[in-house]
């Protein structure tokens, strides 16, 4: 689980093509400091398991799956990322739960100040917006940010100048893609008033069980 505070911006050192699959390598410093192998570590938002580190980088393989939903195959050796560990029990929870699992992209149509903060309208599929509600949390290239308006083919965030000092945002540019993955809390109940719908009891102890709760 991660929380959708970026850590630190590492680099993308390496693409190395394997069969229907990419091992990445990138460089970073901070989240080094604990790195073990095995570790999941969200890269622009995408949980990652490292399978090799050195003191300088770590390395991490991506299936074509991953590649199909996500932007990462837009990415060049040199290309910035965000960066955060799996939280730890007992840290602090900053953000809102993020998985690393990507629900898909979305294409930044717009991008414009206002004040101090800056603006980012994010076009995407019906099959995500369904998800995004005004005032809920999304996580944007795995930063946590809240959902500023919601429209029928777009929502908008407003980003505060920390976030735009201490991640890859400000290097986004109309056009290009980003990676969503929805408040996961918006999923459950989902599929909790669907199963309920076809339980005619409603929802009693034995329907959670059966749910996985």
């Amino acid at each position: 689980m991660f929380t959708g505070i970026i850590e630190e911006l590492g680099s993308l050192k390496t693409i190395r093509p394997q069969k229907n699959a990419l091992r990445l390598t990138i460089a970073a410093k901070k989240i080094l400091e604990d790195i073990h192998l095995g570790d999941s570590i969200a890269v622009n938002g995408i949980c990652l398991t490292v399978v090799d580190f050195h003191s300088d980088s770590f390395s991490a393989d991506v299936m074509q799956e991953t590649l199909l939903r996500t932007s990462l195959s837009q990415l060049k050796p040199g290309s910035p990322v965000n960066l955060e560990r799996a939280m730890a029990l007992g840290g602090r929870f900053g953000g809102h739960i993020v998985s690393g699992h990507i629900d898909g992209t979305g294409t930044i149509t717009r991008i414009h100040k206002d004040g101090i903060a800056v603006w980012y309208t994010i076009q995407a599929a019906p099959s995500i917006l369904k998800y995004i509600v005004e005032k809920g949390s999304v996580a944007l290239d795995g930063i946590s940010l809240t959902v500023a308006s919601v429209s029928q083919d777009s929502f908008q965030v407003s980003v505060i100048p920390h976030t735009l000092e201490n991640t890859i945002l400000p290097r986004k540019n109309v056009r290009d893609l980003i990676n969503i993955e929805n408040d996961c809390i918006g999923k459950y109940v989902e599929k909790l008033l669907k199963n309920e719908e076809q339980t005619p009891k409603g929802i009693t102890r034995e329907f959670l069980l059966r749910s996985g709760f």
